[in-house]
């Protein structure tokens, strides 16, 4: 059948159905909120308190500034709540997407970055489509942790320049910027700058002991204004905001603009898929009475989000693991709590931007040195790091790339090495044993005499474990040994995973032995290795298609009769297989 058959015959109204289905709202994503709507209502205030000042730093530590910092938490917060498959996700700009944007911005221009918010968030939407977003439980916890580590040092790095109100040094990578800036500070211009920092950190740090109740970024924010303002510190603040919000638009591009930004827009999907279906994944832990996240649906919703959040002049957003944290603590049950999040900056945006233009921008880098010091999960690094070799390894690789290269780098890096370090693990707990053979008790002497003449010429192995490429040419090795013996018996009850490579050295091995003049027997090959098997042609080697048994006393039997009748001293027949024995 032709591919213009296959596509012919497919159901497409079906088909577009059953995604609708899996990724469109639905009116059971708001069941039980007459009943929450209270405490959602308290969620997404609270939630949109905290998330103020980390959208307007995020938006001026990626060089966008704060209003696109705003836009994005309220445009692309919107629409992740509503599209999203999370109950309880809260979207907008996040320091890992700040620290990919960094090096886009430097390199390309801001006006880049619509273009790459638009062209990632396609991009997300057909690996939601397609099914990507079930991969995300294929990552290691190591992983995890490195990467958020990493993402912590990154954040608090990229601070500095804020911090002293110095103009940032050129370059790209966070922890050079920091290193130069240091170098070129007017150490005592910028000590107002530093002292507003300090006061920041005390607060969010102190006060949380005092009243946890009280949104302590905000209140640090709100104090190092107006002490700004009754001071007269020539400090640098955020500046003039909009009214309201930008009409949407569509950027100009062109096939080489979209050829130039395909890279960065690729990693900025990666991005935003994985650090979205995390922060999911820890919202579904924290509420174990909450419908679990449906990940593919999450994709497109970020998807949507990264997309609306282009057109309305915004960066590309993703899942924000802490203010999602906050939503979950502070009591939400349903998706408008993130809604109402966005709602409640929207408000800001039109009625209070002449006061959050007055912000002094080293009291948001005083929040986000904050929020980076909570991201560096002390006991946990020491737990991995103590757990083995072959976990601290990944941790501290997909830590280090994530500060020298990119995140997306570091989350490429860390899967690797520990795909890589779980295989040789695999491998290690395989083996090809050869065992003794079994004789029957009821023998008598002169039997049992002639049976150990036989079995000197028959040999019995064990493959245990995993036979796949990792261990092809060990066992080759092994096998290539067996001397003096015209009968091998191999037992493959024990293997628990059998790749196309391990069937093929399989094949392998059964060819090479029998071009000795060796007959191979086979026993115990589990039906779910069959296809395999069948796949590369391992039966096709065998003499005869009754050499697989079943039973291993039946497969000695069937060899004693081999070294018996001289069969194995024959060399196989010409076109792979003899008569039947």
């Amino acid at each position: 059948m032709s591919a213009a058959d296959l596509l012919r015959r497919v159901d497409w109204r079906a088909t577009g159905a059953l995604l609708a289905r899996r990724v469109l709202p639905r009116r059971s994503d708001y069941a039980g909120l007459r009943g929450s709507w209270r405490a959602d209502a308290i969620a997404g205030l609270t939630v949109a308190i905290v998330a103020l000042p980390l959208a307007l730093g995020f938006g001026v530590s990626s060089g966008l500034g704060a209003t696109a910092g705003l836009v994005t938490a309220v445009v692309a917060g919107a629409v992740a709540a509503v599209f999203g498959g999370s109950h309880l996700q809260v979207s907008g700009p996040t320091g890992a997407m700040t620290v990919v944007l960094i090096p886009i911005v430097a390199r390309y221009g801001p006006e880049s970055v619509a273009v790459v918010s638009i062209m990632a968030g396609g991009l997300v939407i057909v690996g939601g489509l397609i099914g990507l977003g079930r991969l995300v439980a294929y990552i290691p916890w190591p992983v995890v942790e490195g990467f958020t580590l990493g993402i912590g040092v990154v954040i608090a790095l990229q601070q500095v320049p804020l911090a002293l109100d110095t103009p940032k040094a050129d370059g790209e990578n966070a922890a050079l910027v920091a290193i130069r800036t240091l170098g070129q500070a007017d150490w005592p211009a910028a000590l107002p700058a530093l002292g507003i920092v300090a006061l920041v950190i005390a607060i969010m740090t102190l006060l949380p002991r005092v009243n946890r109740t009280l949104p302590a970024s905000l209140v640090a924010v709100v104090v190092a204004t107006l002490l700004v303002e009754l001071a007269g510190l020539g400090v640098d603040r955020i500046g003039a905001l909009p009214s309201s919000l930008p009409a949407p638009t569509v950027p100009m591009v062109s096939v080489e603009t979209t050829s130039a930004l395909f890279s960065a827009a690729l990693a900025v999907a990666a991005l935003a898929a994985l650090e979205s279906l995390l922060s999911a994944r820890v919202a579904d832990g924290m509420a174990d009475d909450i419908p679990r996240t449906q990940p593919n649906r999450e994709l497109v919703g970020q998807g949507l989000a990264n997309v609306a959040s282009g057109l309305f002049g915004g960066m590309p957003a993703t899942g924000a693991i802490a203010r999602t944290a906050v939503n979950v603590r502070a009591g939400a049950r349903t998706r408008t709590s993130a809604l109402l999040h966005a709602g409640v900056l929207a408000v800001i945006v039109y009625a209070a931007a002449p006061w959050v233009a007055r912000i002094p921008l080293s009291a948001l880098a005083g929040v986000l040195l904050v929020t980076a010091a909570r991201m560096v999960d002390l006991p946990t690094a020491r737990s991995i790091c103590r757990s083995g070799r072959s976990g601290a390894l990944v941790f501290l690789l997909t830590l280090g790339a994530t500060i020298v290269f990119d995140l997306v780098m570091a989350v490429e890096i860390g899967i690797a090495v520990a795909a890589v370090l779980a295989l040789r693990a695999v491998a290690r707990t395989s083996g090809l044993h050869r065992e003794a053979i079994p004789t029957p008790d009821t023998e008598s002497v002169g039997a049992a005499a002639e049976h150990a003449l036989l079995h000197e010429h028959i040999a019995l192995y064990r493959i245990d474990g995993s036979l796949f490429f990792a261990d092809v040419r060990r066992f080759l090795d092994e096998l290539a040994l067996v001397a003096d013996v015209r009968v091998v018996v191999l037992r493959l009850s024990a293997i628990r995973v059998l790749d196309i490579s391990g069937a093929n050295a399989l094949a392998e091995v059964v060819a090479d032995l029998q071009r000795r003049g060796i007959v191979v027997l086979l026993k115990g090959l589990r039906p779910e290795h069959r296809r395999v098997v069948d796949s590369v042609g391992v039966l096709a080697e065998l003499q005869h298609q009754a050499h697989l048994f079943t039973d291993l006393g039946e497969a000695i039997e069937h060899a004693r009769s081999h070294v018996r009748r001289g069969e194995a001293g024959r060399p196989p027949a010409s076109a792979g297989r003899a008569a039947p024995a």
